[in-house]
């Protein structure tokens, strides 16, 4: 049996050992005279936000609503900034030796803001949620596997179809965070979570403001008391509203001007190499796309470190249409790098039966910083291959609503997962639903299935070796380049010495883990 309570363990060490404990967080603090305090209030600037977001979990999408999940909801469990996981809302995590049943603990003491206490019917409720044929949620494809949950007293136990080492990772993510139970479902309406923050006010697209939760169960997290967001999609405004001190910390620099930003005295430039990639989403289920020579020509004719050099000015690295970073414990390190190669490309287009190629690539600077500039980066490249690549600027209102997912071709951004499966079962699944390349492959599947099972490192390695094969060579999405998080904060903004880089800001803890000097 293994045990996740009091120590670290991270997805090397869960598979070396039969019994291992993970500790409660104890955060990195800066220094010893730089401990953390309270007090202050944090003004956000955040490249993300739409009219169409709402508090429902199932449509999280973008990085204004996803910290609200972080601050405002509770988790199960937590990724550490050095990538190990924590237990949360549950105080403990026990496994079968097999991992096809998992027995969590839930936390006493802990309420929701409205003041009722969070309990194992509220867990069961939210991890329920996502589940079922009819979910739109990211997070169905994570919760799938489990074919049966019960409450046994103060435990939940999930029954897996299957042994699922990296179970207590899939627990941490955002859209599985805890609401009320409410009838056959959860209340998600009102907003009410037992998160370290408490929303006051929200016009989503524009603003959210919170408040430090006076009675969170956790003192060692949570030091502003209070938060103003402000979705500042628009790169000039939120760089202005930095420049300005209109706000202190904003999220997607423009790249090009970072050198500017760094002689300002009253800012600090931060910059963590994490599974962040910049990808061209292609429907495999539409023509031309549906064609894997058209998207093998495609993959070729892009000039990768081209985008890395004027995309991301060196903050990153190049792609290999593969979502898994080089810092990953099973990234293949056999796997063959593509490179720009317009006479492969065309050699690809033949074999499709095709002499040229003309397609329309959406793109916005909602999907990244650049994406537009990315665009026509690419349609040049893409020329010498004889394909007429055309590049549609659209709205950044809405994109993630109206263009992602709806438009064949489109840019998109993904923050990467801290795990294999769990990246694999939320974009690349037959059917999940930010499979935005609505892609399907049968020994994809099999092996992903295997792998989350197998708990023999070697033999796993194996598998998550071929479904990189698979995904680079056979797969609908172009991953050019792995971008690096770059973000501001103001000189009065402290951090922890180690950010975690599992997601943007500090795994999206910034609003737990940062403090004013």
């Amino acid at each position: 049996m293994s045990i996740i309570s009091n120590v670290r363990l991270n997805r090397r060490g869960f598979l070396k050992t039969t019994a291992a404990t993970v500790a409660a967080a104890t955060l990195p603090t800066g220094s010893a005279s730089a401990q953390p305090k309270r007090g202050g209030h944090l003004r956000v600037g955040k490249g993300h936000g739409a009219t169409t977001d709402t508090w429902n979990p199932a449509t999280w999408d973008n990085g204004f609503t996803t910290p609200v999940a972080h601050s405002v909801h509770g988790h199960l469990t937590e990724v550490r900034p050095d990538g190990s996981i924590m237990p949360l809302v549950a105080e403990s995590l026990e496994a079968s030796p097999d991992a096809k049943t998992w027995r969590a603990k839930t936390r006493n003491g802990i309420s929701f803001h409205s003041g009722k206490d969070v309990t194992p019917e509220d867990v069961v409720a939210s991890i329920n949620y996502p589940r079922g044929p009819d979910s739109n949620s990211a997070a169905g494809p994570l919760v799938e596997p489990i074919s049966n949950i019960s409450i046994d007293g103060d435990t939940i136990v999930f029954e897996l179809t299957g042994g699922n080492a990296d179970f207590p990772f899939h627990l941490s993510d955002l859209h599985l965070s805890i609401h009320p139970a409410k009838d056959d479902s959860i209340d998600w309406q009102s907003g009410d979570g037992c998160g370290s923050y408490i929303e006051k006010d929200v016009n989503f697209g524009v603003s959210m403001t919170m408040e430090r939760n006076p009675n969170h169960w956790r003192d060692d997290v949570a030091f502003f008391d209070s938060i103003e967001m402000l979705s500042l999609v628009d790169q000039n405004t939120r760089t202005t509203g930095m420049v300005s001190g209109d706000v202190d910390m904003i999220d997607r620099l423009d790249l090009k001007t970072v050198n500017l930003l760094e002689r300002n005295p009253n800012l600090k430039i931060h910059s963590i190499a994490g599974n962040q990639h910049f990808t061209f989403a292609m429907s495999s289920n539409q023509a031309p796309f549906d064609d894997n020579n058209v998207r093998q020509a495609l993959k070729y004719a892009v000039n990768r470190q081209e985008l890395v050099d004027k995309i991301l000015f060196g903050y990153g690295s190049v792609g290999n249409d593969n979502p898994i970073g080089k810092g990953q414990q099973y990234y293949n390190t056999e796997l063959e790098q593509k490179s720009y190669d317009p006479d492969k490309a065309k050699w690809f287009l033949q074999q499709a039966g095709m002499d040229s190629l003309a397609v329309s690539l959406s793109a916005a600077d909602a999907a990244f910083a650049g994406a537009v500039d990315a665009g026509v980066l690419f349609l040049n490249s893409a020329k010498a291959a004889g394909i007429d690549l055309s590049v549609v600027r659209e709205p950044n209102d809405g994109y993630w609503s109206d263009v992602w997912m709806q438009k064949p071709f489109s840019a998109v951004y993904w923050n990467g997962r801290p795990v294999q499966d769990q990246i694999f079962s939320t974009a690349f699944a037959c059917g999940a639903a930010w499979n935005d390349g609505f892609w399907c492959n049968d020994r994809f599947e099999k092996l992903m299935v295997a792998a989350r099972a197998e708990l023999d490192s070697s033999k796993r390695e194996q598998m998550y070796f071929e479904m990189q094969d698979i995904v680079s060579n056979e797969g609908s999405i172009i991953i050019p380049m792995f971008a690096y998080f770059v973000f501001a904060t103001s000189n009065k903004i402290a951090t922890p010495n180690t950010m975690a880089s599992n997601w943007d800001l500090d795994g999206k803890r910034w609003s737990e883990r940062w403090w004013f000097e």
